[in-house]
């Protein structure tokens, strides 16, 4: 058992580094304040909800602190501390149930229904931001609603699908080392 949380462990540092690191350089950003979007940016969260809910929580935690440590505007970073909510409630409904049971309707359910309560919680915090004056746009709709709104819901499906592709052969390889353990 120890080997596997050090397997856990080392699997979280790197998503955590690939996760802080995406958004740094990727060349496929489009940025219309307040949104952000990064393609792949939550690409290492989804992986790790498919992992385990305690390599989803550090992945949370370490890329939303190395936003905040990376000089991101600071509603950028509480976005990224606001995925502790999709990610946990993601991480637990995969982990009691057996993924290889999930058709791919359901992951597209689970990935949309994902993708809502991820938009939900990033429209809370700019919307804080908004309301308390600290982000200046002229329209709440256009700027937090479409933007940040169902810009999150579309990006959240487009990062689900990138996870899902890069988890099979993934997945199959932390099984071989696991039976091998």
């Amino acid at each position: 058992m120890k080997v596997f949380s050090i397997l856990q462990l080392t699997l979280s540092g790197v998503l955590i580094a690939v996760g802080i690191v995406i958004p740094m350089i990727s060349p496929f950003r489009i940025i219309i304040e307040p949104a952000s979007f990064t393609l792949a940016s939550h690409v290492t969260i989804f992986i790790a909800m498919f992992i385990s809910l305690r390599v989803t929580i550090a992945v949370v935690f370490g890329t939303a602190i190395g936003f905040f440590l990376g000089g991101f505007p600071i509603v950028v970073a509480f976005r990224a501390a606001s995925h502790i909510v999709f990610a946990t409630l993601g991480a637990l409904y995969l982990q009691k149930i057996r993924k290889s049971d999930i058709s791919n309707i359901e992951l597209r359910v689970i990935s949309f229904i994902i993708a809502l309560i991820h938009a939900t919680c990033e429209l809370i915090i700019v919307g804080l931001f908004y309301f308390g004056g600290i982000i200046h746009q002229e329209s709440f709709i256009t700027s937090v609603l479409l933007l940040v709104g169902l810009g999150t819901v579309i990006h959240s499906l487009v990062d689900f699908e990138i996870a899902q592709i890069i988890m099979l052969p993934l997945k199959r390889y932390i099984d071989y080392i696991k039976s091998k353990l």
